[in-house]
C-alpha cells in the first residue's frame, strides 16, 4: 500500500515578493549596515580604527558561517566572501594598518569580479550560480531545478545569463580600482562612507539595467 503524498501548496505572488524581500534585507545588512554602521559606532564611542574595521568584518564572518550551517548548505559566494575576510582580518593583524583592510574590500571586489568574468568560460557563469538564492526563495528548489534546466537546451537563456555576469564582472573588477585608489588618498574615517557611497551608486546602476533585462528576456523566475 503507498503511502500518501503530501502535496504542498504553489507558494502566492505575495509569499514570492516577502521571501524575496527578506532574503534582500538580510543581504542588506550584512553587506552595508553591518559593516558601515559599525564602524561608525564604534568611532563614536572612541575605538581606534584598525579595531573599528575588524570588529564588524568578524562579526559578518559568524553570521555567514552560521546560516551556512544551519542551512546545510555552502554557497559557493558565502564560502569566498568569509575566506576573503578571514585573509584580509590576518593581514592587518600582521601589519596592524587599518588601510591594509580597506584594501582588502579592493582584493575582494577584485577578485570576485575576474572571478565572475573567469565563469563566463564555463557552464556554471556566476549568474546562473548567483540566481539559485532568489529563485528558490520566490518558487521552491523544484522551481528552481525548472528554471535551471533550462540552461540544456535554451541557447539564449545561456546568453542572456553570460551578459548578465559580464556586466556585474565588470563592475566588480572597475569598482575595486575605484576602491584602491580611495583607501589611499582619502583620510581614515572618510574612507568607509565615500566607498560606500561610490559602491551604492555603481550596484544602483548595475541594478537597473540587472532588472530591465531579466524583464525583457524572460529570466525571472
Amino acid at each position: 500500500m503507498n503511502a500518501p503524498q503530501v502535496l504542498t501548496a504553489e507558494p502566492t505572488p505575495e509569499q514570492k515578493r516577502a521571501a524575496v524581500r527578506r532574503h534582500l534585507l538580510r543581504q542588506l545588512i550584512v553587506e552595508l549596515v553591518l559593516p558601515l554602521g559599525g564602524y561608525y559606532a564604534l568611532r563614536a564611542a572612541g575605538v581606534n580604527p584598525w579595531l573599528a574595521l575588524i570588529a564588524p568584518a568578524l562579526l559578518i564572518a559568524g553570521i555567514v558561517a552560521y546560516h551556512a550551517i544551519r542551512e546545510r548548505r555552502i554557497e559557493a559566494f558565502a564560502l569566498f566572501t568569509l575566506s576573503m575576510i578571514v585573509v584580509g582580518t590576518l593581514m592587518t593583524l600582521v601589519t596592524g594598518d587599518p588601510r591594509t583592510l580597506l584594501v582588502r574590500d579592493s582584493w575582494i571586489f577584485g577578485v570576485v569580479g575576474l572571478w565572475m568574468l573567469g565563469s563566463l568560460l564555463t557552464q556554471r557563469p556566476f549568474m546562473r550560480t548567483a540566481s539559485r538564492a532568489i529563485v528558490t526563495a520566490k518558487i521552491g528548489e523544484e522551481g528552481y531545478r525548472q528554471w535551471d534546466a533550462r540552461w540544456d537546451n535554451d541557447s539564449r537563456f545561456r546568453s542572456n545569463l553570460r551578459v548578465l555576469t559580464a556586466v556585474w564582472g565588470a563592475a566588480f573588477t572597475l569598482d575595486a580600482l575605484v576602491r584602491v585608489l580611495l583607501a589611499y588618498t582619502l583620510p581614515i574615517d572618510a574612507i568607509p562612507l565615500v566607498s560606500t557611497l561610490q559602491w551604492l551608486v555603481v550596484l544602483g546602476a548595475v541594478l537597473v539595467f540587472h532588472n530591465i533585462y531579466v524583464t525583457k528576456h524572460g529570466l525571472k523566475a
